[in-house]
């Protein structure tokens, strides 16, 4: 793997190495992390590392993307698919949970790979990308299956495409007489900015149907001037714009680091939708909240932001079962 690659943006760094040479990780822990290398994938695009403060180890942008050796610890319940969608994968590429909406998973690479990830086993800089006839395949099922009135793209992160075969994808499936919308799941907007280009935005524009995006952040700081720009361009373009974020230990387990994201949610234009409950992924344990804490500060918000402002707080269900409430 190589170490680092140039971007528009600049350099994204891969390795334990990279990231010591940045600055952003102890000599004295490269050993460690070099190790959990070889077992999950490393990224953290320039725009991100220039977020970090690299001079605190709880930086909490810091804290989501820089590996740490208690990765390759497994705790008991902890899972390599805790939201199951392996029996509820009718094809390749698709997970179909809910009867009227089904994920459409066109790839697996990331612009960067939270050390929390629920798919951490499956993604990576190898793309996963569906050949030519898995995703005939797969577009055939949504084909198939009138019931399903939303088709959702993750992965990985959709955005990673190119325009065109985005643009591609989302065509397809909005030429589709039953779909009735389309989402699309990124980190792209935060995490590498310059990709939501005026390509990018061509392709949501034209493909057909509504189209929602969902935004992952979860820290006010993910919210820089480049991150709003970019989410500014899709929303002048008219795509409805969904906050969803993880609770995370150390990240913003906190009243006021809630509020904080939640209202740079708000001055992006971006509605807060999903709070979720971590999943148990193997070497995730120290982001673990208690569900009590998280039902704690969630009712704390009330009051404190307009009521459109608080998410809902959800957790996965045990077998792939969809989400549930959070309730206390």
């Amino acid at each position: 793997m190589p170490d680092g690659e140039t971007t528009g943006q600049g350099r994204t760094l891969r390795s334990a190495r990279a990231l010591r040479e940045a600055g952003l990780l102890r000599p004295d822990a490269e050993a460690a992390v070099a190790a959990v290398e070889g077992r999950y994938a490393v990224s953290v695009t320039a725009h991100v590392a220039g977020l970090i403060d690299a001079a605190d180890p709880a930086d909490p942008v810091g804290l989501q993307y820089i590996p740490d050796g208690s990765e390759l610890v497994t705790a008991p319940g902890e899972s390599d698919d805790p939201t199951a969608d392996g029996p509820f994968t009718p094809v390749v590429g698709v997970v179909h949970r809910y009867p009227d909406r089904a994920l459409l998973k066109p790839l697996l690479a990331c612009p960067v790979y939270c050390r929390f990830c629920f798919r951490r086993e499956a993604v990576g800089p190898d793309g996963g990308v569906l050949s030519e006839a898995e995703l005939d395949a797969a577009i055939d099922w949504f084909a198939r299956t009138p019931a399903v009135r939303e088709a959702i793209l993750t992965g990985g992160d959709p955005f990673m495409l190119s325009a065109r075969r985005l643009g591609g994808i989302l065509a397809r499936l909005g030429a589709l007489e039953h779909i009735e919308t389309l989402r699309v799941h990124t980190r792209v907007p935060v995490a590498a900015p310059d990709r939501v280009d005026a390509g990018l935005v061509r392709a949501l524009r034209e493909a057909g149907k509504p189209v929602v995006v969902a935004v992952h952040a979860n820290h006010a700081r993910e919210f820089s001037g480049e991150a709003v720009a970019a989410l500014a361009r899709l929303a002048d373009a008219g795509v409805g714009l969904l906050g969803q974020s993880v609770l995370l230990r150390g990240v913003n387990d906190s009243v006021g680091a809630l509020e904080g994201l939640f209202r740079a949610m708000l001055r992006a234009r971006v509605k807060p939708y999903y709070l979720h409950a971590l999943d148990a992924a193997p070497g995730t344990a120290r982001f673990a909240v208690p569900d009590a804490e998280g039902v704690g500060l969630v009712k704390a918000l009330r009051g404190r932001v307009p009521g459109w402002a608080i998410p809902t707080f959800v957790r996965e269900s045990p077998g792939g079962g969809g989400k549930k409430l959070v309730e206390g």
